[in-house]
This record gives structure tokens, C-alpha cells and sequence, in this order.
């Protein structure tokens, strides 16, 4: 084993040698030269220091070769120690060129990772940007006209916007939340709406206790209410009604929005094509790659049923 100790000692070289000559599609025959030639060189290397440690070790039949001179020459010339350091060689260059593949794997992982985090990143910013404007619009509108007949409701609506830019700002850079922290974002921009409807919205909120650790896209679930409350509730000539529900079932988080408008053949972006939609369709193939994002009509009488089936993933 002398020889392969010699070998491992000298492994540090080869894998240097590897990482400045790698074997790769565009140069693999003057590589291949260039490592065969290499070889042979270390092959001599280890050879000469490994015969005189084996002589001094007393490791040496003294009796077919009686000096280090004569044991020398015998393996120098054996084919035995060419073949067998060759291989050695070629062990090596092999498991050097693995580990630097690895580490090339994990480096586009790495890599990956980060493209898709600041491409989430750079999701939500435009989907922020997307809601803001007609939404702080609306509730400007709403405030100056509440202004003139009802303080109090006005004096409330601006604490909850207030709520609602604090809850924003300070999930600018996040962009995966628990569902508890994406109902309480839910629940602070439907009291906004409470108020500017005042009796003509409803809404009902069932979220099982047991998933509200669940890990879900900051701000996916924005876009579908709000979609139900601009497009259905809103368009109900009577008390417009709105439910959030969310469970699990299995492996899978299921969340479901129904409201009581004029179905999805009434909503501009029923087919589900909308920007709004078509942007969280976009995070929900980012973050978990397979889901379900299903919108239908909920009876004969109209309302529409959004529902969500995604992996059920924690922290």
C-alpha cells in the first residue's frame, strides 16, 4: 500500500492539473494527451519514491534483489508499476473532475435560486405597484366623501389605511408569508372596504386553525378578493357576501373565495386571463410548480367560486 499512500500525497497536484487542463466536449483529445502525458510523468514521480521507502522500510525481498540499484531498475521497467500508476492516475482525474462537476451543479443551483428569488421579488413589486393606485384612488374618494357625512367611518378608514401602508411596507421585501400573516394583510384592506360599502358587503372568514402556519406567496390572495369585491360584490344590487375558507386536505392547502356577483362570464377577467390572475398564476408555478387554480360559477343565479389547491408547505 506504500505506493498508493505515495499517490494520495501527490493527489492535490493532480487535482489542480485537473481543474487547469478540464476534459470537457471542445478539447477532449489534446486534453486527453495532455493527462496521458501527466501520468506518465507522476507514474515516475511516485515510482521513485516509492521503491527507496519500501527499501528502507525493510519491505524488500533482499534475496532477488540484494541493493536498491538492482530492485530499482526491476520496477522501472515492470509493467506492472506503469499500469498500476496509470490507473492510479486516472482514478483520480476521474473523481477530480466529479467533485469540480459538483461543485459546478450546486454553483448553478446557487445561482438558480437567487434568479428566482429576486425574479419573485421583482413579481411582487409589480404587483404592488399594480394595486396601489386604483386601490389608494378609491379609498382617497371614499374618505373625502365620507368627509361630509359620517367623521367617525371617514376618522376609521384612515386608521385602516394607515394599517394597510404600515402592513406594506413592512412586508416590501418578503415574499413568502404564513397564511395567518396573509389574512391579517386580508383583513385590514377588507375593513377599508367594509367601510366604503358599509352595510352593502358581508364577508365571512373560516380559516382552520390547523393551517395557519401553511407558507403561501406574499399577496396571493390579494388579487382574488379583490377581484371579487370590484367585480362581484360591488355589481350585487342587494348586500353583496363574501367568503374566504381554507383547510387541508392530505397534502394539500385548500383556499376557497366565493362571492355572490354576477358570475365569471360578469367579471372582466372571468376567463381568468386578467393581469391580476395571470400574475398569480405566474408565483403560484414559481413557488410550488404544481397547482390548481380553478374559477367557476357557483349556481344558476350567478356568483363565482375561486379555488385554490397548492402543496401544503411550513417553515
Amino acid at each position: 500500500m506504500v505506493d498508493f499512500y505515495v499517490w494520495g500525497a501527490v493527489s492535490p497536484l493532480i487535482f489542480w492539473l485537473c481543474r487547469r487542463f478540464t476534459i470537457d466536449p471542445d478539447h477532449i483529445a489534446s486534453r486527453l494527451a495532455i493527462h496521458v502525458f501527466f501520468g506518465a510523468v507522476f507514474v515516475a514521480v511516485v515510482t521513485s519514491l516509492t521503491i527507496p521507502t519500501l527499501w528502507f522500510l525493510g519491505l524488500v525481498n533482499t534475496t532477488n534483489h540484494p541493493t536498491l540499484a538492482s530492485y530499482s531498475s526491476y520496477l522501472f521497467v515492470n509493467p506492472f508499476m506503469l499500469h498500476q500508476g496509470m490507473l492510479a492516475y486516472g482514478g483520480t482525474v476521474v473523481v477530480a473532475h466529479a467533485i469540480e462537476y459538483h461543485k459546478q451543479v450546486q454553483a448553478a443551483r446557487t445561482r438558480a435560486g437567487e434568479l428566482s428569488a429576486q425574479l419573485a421579488q421583482a413579481q411582487l413589486a409589480a404587483l404592488k405597484m399594480q394595486i396601489h393606485p386604483h386601490f389608494l384612488f378609491n379609498t382617497l374618494n371614499s374618505i373625502s366623501a365620507l368627509l361630509h357625512k359620517d367623521l367617525e367611518a371617514a376618522d376609521r378608514m384612515i386608521a385602516r389605511l394607515s394599517d394597510f401602508l404600515r402592513m406594506t411596507l413592512k412586508s416590501s421585501g418578503t415574499s413568502v408569508v404564513t397564511l395567518a400573516q396573509e389574512m391579517d394583510f386580508l383583513k385590514t384592506y377588507l375593513e377599508i372596504e367594509n367601510i366604503r360599502f358599509q352595510d352593502n358587503l358581508r364577508v365571512e372568514i373560516d380559516i382552520d386553525e390547523a393551517v395557519s402556519g401553511a407558507m403561501v406567496p406574499n399577496l396571493i390572495l390579494q388579487p382574488i378578493v379583490e377581484n371579487a369585491v370590484r367585480h362581484g360584490t360591488s355589481r350585487q344590487t342587494g348586500v353583496g357576501q363574501l367568503s374566504i375558507r381554507a383547510d387541508r386536505a392530505g397534502d394539500r392547502l385548500h383556499i376557497t373565495i366565493e362571492d355572490n356577483g354576477p358570475g365569471p362570464n360578469g367579471h372582466r377577467t372571468g376567463n381568468g386571463t386578467g393581469v391580476g390572475l395571470t400574475n398569480t398564476r405566474a408565483r403560484l408555478e414559481q413557488f410550488y410548480g404544481e397547482y390548481q387554480l380553478n374559477i367557476k360559477e357557483r349556481d344558476a343565479r350567478g356568483g363565482t367560486i375561486v379555488t385554490m389547491k397548492v402543496p401544503y408547505l411550513t417553515n
